[in-house]
């Protein structure tokens, strides 16, 4: 197989959540001495943009979305290991820091975000739900992050994102992070109200969000 074949059937493997391909075409990737860098951008993720953006269409659906993911963690334990040889890093578009605000334990519709921002190449460290303010802050230095997610799913716990807000204030640290809000009860109303810089309705609003943030950080 030529590169670009190989590449295409990477790709393919993600859409379909075909495992065995995808260990496959991983293994070729190695044996040909191919790039594996190259071969996540033109094949890995190239799959993951395709089921991202049909999910955001609603023509897959979250079983789909999981097991895409998990077809991508396949290959990727097989490059992993090239890459870290050739001490080569994976370019992502940004680190986000995301958490379920504290007082509030859902966790499912941040798991949906979390997983979409991956899918959209983002490097992603879920802190789980109940996550202090501090927390967050405290994560967002350790990890570098560009970008603080907060999630909250009841009315109660929305000012939790506000003293996330307050915290960095306080510490100086506001201008060093985008933070972006959402959740069943939370709006755009609420997000302009408490200072942060978007609101994301669905998954894929949150991942277009994230992308358009950090290019206007770029320019």
């Amino acid at each position: 197989m030529t590169k670009e074949e190989i590449f295409e059937r990477l790709s393919f493997s993600i859409v379909k959540a075909d495992k065995e391909m995808a260990q496959e075409a991983a293994q070729e990737i190695i044996k040909q001495k191919i790039d594996p860098i190259e071969a996540i951008e033109k094949g890995l993720s190239k799959g993951m943009d395709i089921i991202g953006e049909r999910f955001s269409k609603m023509e897959a659906f979250l079983p789909e979305l999981m097991m895409a993911a998990q077809t991508f963690d396949t290959a990727m334990e097989i490059l992993e290991p090239e890459i870290a040889a050739q001490k080569k890093e994976v370019t992502t578009r940004g680190t986000i820091v995301m958490g379920t605000v504290k007082g509030d334990v859902h966790n499912i519709g941040k798991n949906i975000v979390t997983m979409m921002l991956k899918i959209g190449g983002f490097d992603v460290h879920d802190l789980g739900v109940d996550v202090s303010p501090l927390s967050f802050v405290e994560a967002a230095q350790k990890n570098h992050a560009d970008i603080i997610a907060l999630s909250s799913l009841m009315t109660t716990t929305m000012p939790g994102q506000r003293e996330v807000i307050e915290v960095l204030k306080e510490m100086g640290l506001r201008d060093q992070y985008c933070v972006i809000v959402g959740g069943g009860p939370v709006n755009q109303q609420w997000a302009d109200q408490i200072g942060a810089e978007g609101y994301g309705e669905t998954a894929a609003d949150a991942v277009l969000l994230a992308r358009d943030l950090l290019a206007e950080r770029k320019k």
